[in-house]
């Protein structure tokens, strides 16, 4: 039988510590299976993320589940050798950077993850990976938002040069005739 008032060992308790440090003011958190990656693979990966502020962390499943949101189901995600990418960046550029890094190496496996505290599966990273960057986001909604006025100033601009147009006809028709 396991004692009910069971005191954890102090390394435990300070790499929990230091997992909830990482992830505390986190926007996201990837897991993925690094089973296989060599050391030279992990390097390069951390080297990308860095690049678009995300870190990399292998951790212990038991420990993982301390790092989760509260009332965050890990289920089939926290199976193997996992590994935690987190940050507080463009979660969209890291999938960019996870999707490419994987497409060349067939290393890591993406779990799955959570995105501002919400679950989400491996199928939901591969698709915020297919989303364009907040900067082109950005410029669809401003082209978006400035059309109606651009259209509106393109019409009010066609009436008057269609008046413009009339005049110069009828004063080539009176010079004609004169």
């Amino acid at each position: 039988m396991k004692p009910e008032n069971k005191k954890h060992r102090p390394e435990k308790v300070a790499m929990a510590a230091e997992i909830d440090q990482r992830v505390a003011g986190a926007l996201y958190m990837i897991l993925a299976d690094y089973d296989g990656m060599n050391t030279t693979m992990t390097t390069e990966l951390k080297k990308s993320l860095r690049e678009n502020g995300a870190a990399y962390n292998v951790v212990k499943n038991r420990m993982l589940a301390r790092a989760v949101p509260e009332g965050a189901d890990l289920g089939a995600m926290a199976k193997g050798q996992i590994a935690m990418i987190y940050g507080e960046g463009d979660v969209v550029e890291v999938a960019k950077v996870i999707k490419k890094f994987t497409a060349t190496n067939k290393k890591p496996v993406i779990k799955g993850g959570f995105v501002e505290g919400k679950a989400v599966s491996a199928e939901d990273v591969v698709e915020l990976a297919k989303l364009p960057s907040k900067d082109v986001l950005r410029a669809i909604l401003l082209g978006t938002l400035q059309a109606p006025c651009r259209n509106l100033a393109s019409v009010l601009n066609q009436k008057v040069a269609s008046l413009v147009y009339v005049l110069s006809a009828v004063k080539e028709k009176r010079e004609q005739e004169a």
